[in-house]
């Protein structure tokens, strides 16, 4: 996938949509979740290779969907977005939808975020950025050695 059409035709639609219901869209929230798109799956892989994982952002139906689905910060606005994306609101149908559907994915993992109680880092502090996905994702095999890059090609998408 072209990271230039996924932001037009997904993750600026779903950004916006939460933002206007207190999510905010701000380059810090953009930067780290393309980043984050970048680390996970290059945005190449919309199912894990060798895992259970699904969407360019990679949650598991145990992890990544449980916390937006019952979380207290994220579960409204998530619920919200099934309702727009006609997708039912449980675990194992998001789950899958996450696969294929790249604005529920890219609203998820504004979600995922939008539950960390830290600020989001400030542009261009990689090591920040760095500690805050993996509180957050909680990845099984980081690859610290591919951050740096994947942070840079956000930076150069997003401005």
């Amino acid at each position: 996938m072209q990271i230039e059409d996924l932001l037009v035709n997904s993750i600026d639609p779903v950004f916006h949509i939460l933002d206007s219901r207190g999510v905010s869209d701000s380059e810090e929230a953009y930067i780290l979740a393309v980043a984050i798109g970048y680390q996970e799956s290059g945005f190449m892989h919309r199912r894990q290779i060798g895992g259970p994982a699904r969407g360019y952002w990679q949650f598991e139906k145990g992890g990544g969907v449980w916390n937006v689905l019952n979380a207290a910060a994220a579960k409204p606005h998530m619920l919200e977005l099934c309702k727009i994306y006609d997708v039912p609101a449980n675990a194992t149908d998001v789950f899958e939808a996450l696969a294929w559907h790249d604005s529920l994915a890219a609203g998820a993992a504004r979600l995922n975020l939008w539950c960390d109680p830290h600020k989001l880092p400030a542009v261009g502090d990689i090591q920040t950025a760095w500690d805050y996905y993996i509180r957050v994702w909680r990845p099984g095999a980081p690859h610290r050695d591919a951050w740096n890059s994947n942070y840079a090609k956000a930076v150069a998408a997003i401005n």
